[in-house]
């Protein structure tokens, strides 16, 4: 039996993808433990080949077989404590930092950043002004009032300020609960849409420029960045949750067709973002390239592994196989939890 744990799942709306990338996970590490992270927060433990066989993770529940094995993950860490649970997890509990924290507090090992990087990332205002202290460059955004009159106010001042405006949940992604802005007729449906979920939103200028995305890894020598990627849209489109996991709409290019210059500017830019948020182990940072040069936007400390996620794309054209990537990352969070 593995000394290696997968969780994946989660209660997030992002749980899906969680499920995509434990299969993919669970591929490369054949003798790992998998745990099911249920909507319920209830864990159950799950073959590998059952995993394996589940189809359209992206557009389907997974409904484990039997009975949870733990009533939450509390109890299933300290039931049956695991030497390193790889962490495939995506939004809420699994990447704000609580899951971290109850596993640090308990001396055990586990993937991706820790607790408090977990949680200033997560936070996508608190993201951005630790970025800008440290001199990245971001988009101007401002908080939104839960107050209905208030909400819509900001909206608008935004807009007669900015052309368009990209109003998104301030923690939260995959790309889900985003509104586009380009005009008045927009806010109504913007200002419903926010109310209805509950959530905190920011409204943020779009920036005009080229999208991209920059994994970094660290490794026995420190963070490096990997090749860009490049997202292009169809006209009229967003990279919402369809253009990014079901290719509605997008065209995704691994390595960025940029200049080299352009290139290096964002794996900076993602590196400095890295350091600044005091990440370790890995993460992927969306940049807008602008005129001006390489925008900040936002940094996921636990970004997919699926097979189709950018971090893949990019380690396989930097050279680096799925396996040497999971095992540096176990091998990392050993040696953190080992340092104390």
């Amino acid at each position: 039996m593995s000394d290696v744990t997968i969780l994946f799942g989660g209660t997030s709306s992002e749980r899906r993808v969680a499920v995509a990338s434990g299969q993919n996970v669970a591929s490369f590490l054949p003798d790992a433990q998998c745990w099911f992270i249920a909507p319920s927060g209830a864990v159950f433990r799950v073959s590998p080949e059952d995993l394996a066989r589940f189809e359209r993770p992206f557009e389907r529940d997974f409904v484990p077989k039997g009975e949870a094995a733990f009533p939450d993950l509390v109890a299933a860490v300290e039931s049956a404590p695991q030497d390193v649970y790889f962490l495939a997890l995506h939004g809420g509990e699994g990447e704000d930092g609580t899951v971290q924290r109850m596993l640090e507090a308990r001396k055990i090992a586990f993937t991706g950043p820790g607790a408090d990087a977990s949680a200033r990332a997560f936070d996508k205002e608190i993201a951005k002004q630790v970025a800008s202290g440290a001199g990245v460059s971001i988009a101007q955004s401002v908080h939104l009032s839960p107050d209905p009159r208030v909400m819509r106010e900001t909206l608008r001042d935004m807009l007669a300020v900015h052309e368009r405006i990209v109003a998104k949940p301030i923690a939260g992604g995959s790309s889900f609960g985003l509104y586009h802005l380009g005009g008045e007729a927009d806010v109504e449906k913007t200002a419903q849409g926010i109310e209805a979920s509950g959530e905190n939103y920011l409204a943020e200028q779009f920036v005009e420029g080229t999208e991209l995305t920059v994994g970094v890894v660290d490794g026995p020598s420190g963070p490096r960045a990997l090749p860009p990627s490049e997202v292009r849209l169809e006209a009229g489109r967003a990279f919402d949750f369809e253009g990014k996991y079901l290719g509605k709409g997008t065209r995704e290019i691994t390595p960025a067709e940029v200049p080299r210059d352009v290139t290096h500017a964002a794996q900076q830019l993602a590196l400095d973002a890295h350091r600044a948020l005091g990440c370790e182990g890995y993460s992927r940072t969306d940049i807008i390239v602008s005129p001006k040069g390489p925008v900040f936007l936002e940094l996921n400390t636990l970004p997919g592994l699926t097979r189709a996620s950018f971090v893949p794309q990019q380690l396989a054209v930097e050279g680096t196989t799925m396996k040497q990537f999971l095992d540096g990352q176990i091998d990392l969070a050993r040696r953190r939890r080992d340092r104390g």
